[in-house]
């Protein structure tokens, strides 16, 4: 009974957020300030951990600490993400005032395919117990990946999944507000925001492949999973943009971001012969990030006007 109140609790509390943002706070096109932005990370932050909170009190501090654990990977390989966002709104060279809606949108298929993977993942480690030394090899081989490649040179004209819709659904190379189709000489077509939503989607995808055994390597537990997953995931759009002018400031990030997925591949992997304990594992994830962070930071303390990737200059116009 527990169980379904909190999910009840959960779902009332993420519609109606959802609800708030979309159809109140940002009901009308417009760009995003980065005080702005910074506000409402603060807010979503407090709610993630306010949510935390609510599981250490109905559920206990192993859970609590399996929950903090959790979201503190997803958030922070979520940053990986804005640095993806930048290059896919240069790229389709999105207008500043429909950022915000498309990430609206990109966050909500996000959440629909972690639920996916989520539930596919723990059913497989239920029913293959084998599965989890493939996760564990998955999540090395990504942290190697991570340090191999280059963010900033990401091309989405290959991705496959645009290439797929592109052949199927005639695009348009002009923009019409914020809709993702449009009518021309009375034939519907998509619009360019259509386009930059399927990269958008099929990216999260790739990303939930790492992230989502990343959690898994802490519990098994699908309403911590997948509420830790959701309250980091609904933080992202305005982590966008308050981090977008900052985007160089953290060189030395994906050399964290690889350590936290290597970590997870270990605690994974070695499993079946010797348990990490929770609060150890949020420690380690916890000095994982704050280093890199703090290094970055004090590495790039003269760079702080070189290149600064505001919304707007992202998203500059056609």
């Amino acid at each position: 009974m527990i169980d379904a109140y909190s999910w009840l609790l959960f779902a009332v509390l993420v519609l109606g957020l959802l609800s708030l943002d979309l159809f109140v706070f940002h009901r009308d096109a417009r760009p995003v300030a980065m005080r702005e932005a910074g506000i409402w990370v603060g807010a979503w932050i407090t709610l993630g951990l306010a949510f935390g909170g609510f599981i250490f009190l109905t559920r206990g501090t192993v859970s609590g600490g399996e929950y903090l654990a959790g979201y503190l990977i997803e958030y922070s390989l979520s940053m990986d993400n804005v640095f993806v966002f930048a290059v896919l709104f240069g790229y389709f060279g999105v207008p500043a005032a429909y950022q915000h809606r498309l990430l609206f949108w990109g966050v909500l298929g996000a959440i629909v395919f972690r639920a996916i993977f989520i539930v596919g993942g723990i059913a497989l480690l239920e029913s293959f117990h084998f599965v989890i030394y493939i996760f564990g090899a998955l999540l090395l081989f990504t942290a190697w990946r991570m340090l191999t490649t280059d963010t900033e040179h990401v091309d989405p004209s290959t991705n496959p999944f645009l290439r797929l819709v592109r052949r199927f659904i005639p695009m348009t190379e002009q923009y019409h507000g914020q809709s993702f189709f449009t009518r021309e000489n009375g034939k519907r077509l998509a619009t360019p925001l259509f386009a930059a939503l399927i990269v958008i989607e099929s990216s999260d995808i790739m990303f939930a492949i790492d992230s989502v055994p990343a959690i898994l390597s802490v519990t098994q537990d699908t309403f911590i999973v997948f509420t830790s997953n959701a309250f980091a995931i609904m933080g992202l759009r305005s982590l966008y943009f308050l981090l977008a002018g900052l985007i160089d400031r953290f060189e030395y990030l994906k050399y964290g971001l690889a350590a936290l997925l290597a970590f997870a591949g270990v605690k994974l992997l070695l499993s079946d012969v010797f348990h990490i304990d929770v609060w150890l594992s949020l420690g380690v994830i916890v000095g994982i990030i704050a280093v890199s962070v703090v290094v970055s930071l004090f590495a790039t303390r003269d760079r702080g006007g070189d290149r600064k990737l505001e919304p707007e200059d992202v998203a500059s116009a056609e």
